[in-house]
């Protein structure tokens, strides 16, 4: 008997003798090269005899490459993704038919030898011998698996495809190694179950059981004698045997198959008679693959979801962790998004804004109370034909997820923040200011978070018209989105206090940035995104509670393993007080103020119109206390373009306005993601200020010129009083922020 080692094994001199006799039996590894004793000895004893007796995990399982299946919140499919068109299932999932139509074209002997074939290596030896070269091979079913395996592992990069398929005595070798090592561990039925799995089959398909719905729309276990044979002939050259390109070439390598199966014994010869009369009958169903086939115009938020993978740690600490794990695939993701909402946002993304309009729109609807992103809409297809208007830049993000690197400035949409700010300081509701339709403010009288004043020039701020003058509290400011009152309410609660509320709401998280620290900011000067947006007003909804965005519930592997997924973080960011008054306020916005157009009817729901300098932008946010929607409207492309004297989805505005475009669509996408509960806001008292109107006597011009204000249909009237109860103010936009300095306004 062989003398072992301590623990079994073999002593190192018996290794290096097996393994030398079995490199020297495989005729230079089966491909007719002449392998030198001296050199195979010398090559065995540098490093292929050590750890014969390891074998790496991947080739017992491989880490197969698999699909992705992205579900929304209630089950259904968004859209299936992959890099590899694969799906894993056992053998007795797969035809037996496939199964011995594979081992009798591909090794005919696979039950009979080990993982080298002797009697194939000296009859390929023999020939290549007799013909002067390499015409026959004599790689075993076993040794083509482990092969296959290390392809795999190479992916897509070119370099390590050339490095595991390279014609090498050192590669060659090492196969074989592991090859004996698999036969050993695995078993001859595993090892063609995994074989069955890895395998290319053309055409996209990764494996019998996507090959099998590719050509013949059918699960593996229910091909027939025929289409297995053709199956596994594909294996030898997919592009040659294409049934989809070529079929008679496809025909005749189905009945070689065929005729190898009687030849081990696996059909008779009428059986392989009757199937080779007969016609291959292809049912090809098209792979649907990638973001661009999500439903319901769900691409953008498909994506967002594959970005959240390729970007947050919970998934690996590098890029390149978290790529393996999405290029790995085989993942069931469960997501936030609500498939009634999503059908609602979708459609309002295109109910007013054509997707060939030289302006573009983006929907964006977040839970208040769990960060979870129900839907994500745009007016513009996601997919990569431009003729065709499509893109895959998501308006709602910032471009960490696929979206805009700056972001777009938010108008008067910020105003509510400033007014959080000052309510959190102590300042009242009834504050109330005195202001003229235009002032001039020092940037040294407000102070930046690190103490030094804000600049040292003046800063002017105007209102939308003229005739915005006079007292106004925070709630009828609120309402006509006053810019000279918000200008000043910023200047007693505090620059850094606003900020800091601003930050404490997620105001910039999806850009990554610090908030430029200019008086500005209050008349919404500095950048964010649709989807923050709705996130800071979920706050409010949620009675001062900030909860960050979340798209992913749950995530499942391939074999069942639950993964940690990113968990929304929920803090204080003002007192429920303070936030119940702001939705007290902006309530008004949406009855007679600025957003009339938006507001909702049959329950209580707030919001704030913004349009920013130039009409660049064009918002409204708003919120019920289960559901917060932001609407942005703008250029998505070069220029940033002025909406003036446009036509948008077949109606002409002389001037696009938060309340006439945004507005409307916001209702839209609420209306048809709401359900039939109708919660109320915690209804407190909000104190009023003592309001009296300046005597003008150009008021009547003023009335004039308010026609087609923001609030009204372009070249409309304005409400008589916006305010029962309080004097009315002719003009009451949305805060278009003009003049000054440091930004939009």
């Amino acid at each position: 008997m062989a003398k072992k080692r301590s623990g079994g094994g073999l002593t190192g001199t018996q290794q290096a003798a097996k393994f030398l006799g079995v490199s020297v039996l495989s005729g230079a590894v089966l491909a007719g090269i002449a392998l030198p004793a001296a050199g195979a000895l010398g090559l065995a004893a540098k490093g292929t005899v050590e750890g014969f007796d390891e074998i790496p995990s991947n080739l017992k399982t491989p880490p197969l490459s698999q699909r992705t299946t992205i579900l929304d919140s209630e089950g259904g499919v968004i859209a299936t993704v992959y890099s590899r068109d694969r799906k894993v299932v056992p053998l007795e999932k797969m035809s037996p038919y496939v199964q011995k139509a594979l081992v009798a074209i591909e090794d005919g002997r696979f039950y009979e030898h080990g993982a080298i074939d002797l009697k194939g290596v000296l009859r390929a030896i023999n020939k290549n011998a007799q013909s002067g070269g390499v015409s026959e091979g004599a790689s075993t079913l076993t040794q083509q698996y482990v092969k296959n395996v290390f392809v795999e592992e190479a992916g897509d990069d070119p370099e390590k495809v050339a490095q595991a398929t390279q014609q090498t005595i050192g590669r060659k070798v090492r196969e074989l190694k592991y090859a004996i090592q698999v036969e050993e561990e695995l078993g001859k039925k595993k090892i063609l179950e995994n074989y069955l799995n890895i395998t290319f089959f053309g055409q996209q398909a990764y494996g019998i059981e996507a090959a099998a719905q590719r050509y013949f729309s059918k699960p593996a276990a229910k091909l027939d004698l025929s289409e297995s044979a053709m199956m596994a002939g594909l294996v030898q050259s997919p592009s040659r045997y294409d049934p989809i390109n070529d079929i008679e070439e496809a025909t005749k390598r189905r009945n070689v198959v065929l005729q190898r199966m009687v030849d081990v014994g696996d059909i008779s010869q009428a059986e392989a008679d009757k199937t080779k009369a007969t016609k291959i009958k292809l049912k090809v169903k098209t792979p649907k693959n990638g973001c661009i086939t999500a439903v319901a115009g769900a691409g953008f938020f498909c994506d967002y979801v594959r970005k959240t993978i390729l970007s947050n740690p919970v998934f690996g600490k590098t890029s390149e962790e978290r790529q393996k794990v999405w290029n790995l695939g085989g993942l069931t993701i469960r997501t936030t998004l609500d498939p009634k909402a999503q059908r609602a946002a979708n459609r309002a993304a295109v109910a007013k804004v054509d997707k060939d309009d030289p302006v573009a729109t983006a929907v964006v609807q977040v839970q208040p109370g769990t960060g979870k992103i129900v839907s994500m809409g745009q007016s513009r297809p996601y997919g990569l034909d431009q003729k065709q208007f499509q893109t895959t830049l998501n308006l709602s993000v910032g471009s960490k997820m696929g979206g805009t690197t700056y972001g777009f400035p938010v108008g008067s949409t910020f105003k509510p923040i400033t007014a959080a700010a000052a309510l959190e300081k102590g300042l009242s509701p009834s504050q109330t200011f005195d202001t003229p339709w235009k002032i001039s403010m020092k940037e040294n009288e407000f102070t930046r978070c690190d103490g030094r004043p804000a600049g040292n020039g003046a800063w002017s701020v105007q209102n939308e018209v003229e005739s915005e003058k006079g007292a106004y509290d925070m709630t009828s400011a609120l309402g006509k989105s006053i810019n000279t009152y918000f200008a000043k309410l910023e200047q007693m609660a505090g620059l850094c206090e606003t900020l800091t509320m601003a930050k404490k709401v997620g105001y910039e998280r999806e850009l990554g940035k610090s908030i430029a620290q200019s008086p500005s900011v209050t008349l919404g000067s500095v950048e964010s995104t649709p989807l923050d947006m709705a996130a800071v007003y979920a706050t409010f909804a949620n009675r001062g509670i900030y909860c960050v965005p979340v798209a992913i519930e749950s995530i499942k592997t391939a074999n069942g393993e639950k993964l940690n997924v990113p968990q929304t973080k929920c803090t204080r960011a003002m007192s429920d007080h303070t936030a119940d008054t702001i939705n007290q306020m902006l309530k008004g916005v949406v009855e007679d103020g600025t957003g009339t157009k938006a507001g909702l009817s049959d329950r209580d729901n707030a919001g704030k119109t913004g349009t920013t300098e130039g009409r660049k932008d064009a918002w409204f946010v708003g919120y019920t206390p289960t559901l917060s929607t932001a609407v942005w409207v703008g250029d998505d492309v070069g220029e940033r373009k002025e909406m003036y004297r446009l036509t948008i989805g077949g109606q002409y505005y002389d001037k696009v306005c938060g309340g006439c475009l945004p507005g409307p669509i916001w209702r839209i996408a609420m209306t048809g993601a709401l359900g039939s509960d109708t919660p109320s806001f915690v209804a407190v008292d909000v104190p009023r200020g003592a309001e009296k109107a300046k005597e003008d006597p150009e008021k009547d011009k003023d009335k004039e010129k308010d026609k087609g204000r923001d609030d009204a249909k372009p070249g409309g009237q304005q409400p008589e009083n916006p305010f029962p109860g309080f004097p009315s103010f002719p003009g009451t936009g949305d805060g278009n922020n003009r003049g000054g300095r440091g930004g939009n306004h």
